[in-house]
């Protein structure tokens, strides 16, 4: 997989990159395992914006991954690559032996024709899913729950994977992709493996119009607002009034520490 430049025929093709969807061998989903997606453009139940710059955007279908891995002790083939649009990793159909489908995240150094197995007496070997207290120490991991039988809710983005790195009579340790040091139940499941399409976050996007498809709308600095906008905001030329960084409600951001109960499953913090 690579990133393809185009040809600088005009201004907004100068800088644009793509991804290499050769690998691709489906273009529309399987049909029963689509459903509509209404987004809600960064608004909560009550209408209120609680994402800022979300809204617009292609329309999407969305995917039903299985997150769970929910056919257990069935082996599994992969018949395609699919690209979804709805995250930044390849998914992978899989026709299992007892007739289901489902889809699943492509880890790295799996391809079509491969055999995937979910199973509490699966080998730990790519793909393959199985519970944290059968993963050896060392390997690397992905999809992992954060409470048994939850579904897979760390490690899900392209490229990304979690190590294991000790293992208790109840709990395993894991250094999280974002360099967080936590512990999780043995019970919990995980997906041997590195996801793929890691060359994602190198992506130039070129232009504008591409993030505005992506559904991402434009963000004004503070210190561009007047100070009734914002904390940032007025001043006499590029002044924030050597306030700390802070939100347009004035909580504090860019490092400033948000968690307020400590939790004891986790050893060493992100930094």
């Amino acid at each position: 997989m690579a990133i393809i430049s185009r040809k600088p025929r005009n201004s907004s093709l100068r800088f644009q990159q793509f991804i290499d969807t050769s690998e691709l061998t489906k273009k529309k989903p399987e049909r029963k395992l689509v459903v509509g997606l209404r987004r809600g453009s960064g608004r909560n139940s009550y209408g209120r914006i609680t994402v800022r710059h979300r809204g617009g955007g292609a329309a999407r279908r969305y995917r039903i991954v299985d997150f769970k891995r929910s056919d257990r002790n069935v082996m599994g083939k992969i018949v395609t690559v699919e690209y979804d649009p709805n995250r930044n990793v390849r998914i992978g159909l899989v026709i299992y032996q007892n007739g289901s489908k489902a889809y699943m995240l492509m880890p790295e150094g799996v391809s079509i024709g491969a055999t995937v197995y979910a199973g509490a007496d699966a080998e730990a070997k790519i793909g393959n899913c199985l519970p944290l207290s059968n993963i050896p120490v060392g390997f690397t991991i992905h999809n992992i729950e954060i409470t048994p039988g939850s579904g897979g809710t760390f490690a899900r983005s392209a490229g990304t994977s979690a190590q294991m790195v000790a293992k208790t009579d109840t709990h395993a340790t894991l250094k999280m992709p974002s360099g967080e040091v936590r512990m999780v139940l043995l019970g919990c499941w995980a997906t041997v493996g590195v996801l793929g399409n890691a060359e994602y976050k190198n992506i130039n996007w070129g232009k504008a119009g591409r993030t505005r498809h992506r559904g991402f709308r434009p963000s004004v600095r503070g210190m561009a607002m007047n100070p009734v906008d914002h904390p940032h905001g007025g001043g006499e030329g590029r002044s924030k009034s050597g306030s700390h960084p802070m939100t347009p409600w004035g909580k504090g951001c860019k490092g400033t520490r948000t968690r307020t109960r400590k939790n004891s499953l986790i050893l060493k913090r992100r930094k």
